[in-house]
């Protein structure tokens, strides 16, 4: 079972940092993504890392702005999202798969809640 959590109001050009953690089997087990989805939109991946730490991927909306990256304790996954636009306010996911790591939602069967980011203009 996953649990996002950091979602919150800030304005433009601020950072908010959100964390994924993980219940059960530890997250090093998987490779994790963060999706996120805005009213009226389909969900779209962001970004990507694997279960080792030693790659990302991520989606040319935020690359330079959000950084992915594995905590020191093995059950959390963080992106770190810097120079926030009005147009990153969505829900926030973050999933899991133990299959090569994708951009496609559907690679992943293990979802947590979803977390609210907005960023004010």
């Amino acid at each position: 079972q996953l649990q996002a959590s950091g979602g919150g109001l800030v304005q433009a050009g601020g950072s908010l940092g959100l964390s994924c953690a993980a219940s059960g089997r530890p997250l090093s087990a998987y490779n994790v993504a963060w999706f996120r989805q805005a009213p009226g939109k389909e969900r779209e991946f962001v970004s990507a890392i694997t279960w080792s730490g030693g790659s990302t991927l991520s989606a040319d909306s935020v690359k330079g702005r959000f950084t992915i990256f594995r905590g020191n304790a093995k059950n959390m996954v963080a992106l770190q999202m810097n120079s926030l636009k009005p147009e990153d306010t969505a829900v926030y996911y973050c999933a899991a798969t133990e299959v090569p790591v994708s951009t496609r939602s559907s690679s992943y069967p293990y979802w947590g809640q979803g977390t609210q980011v907005t960023v004010s203009s």
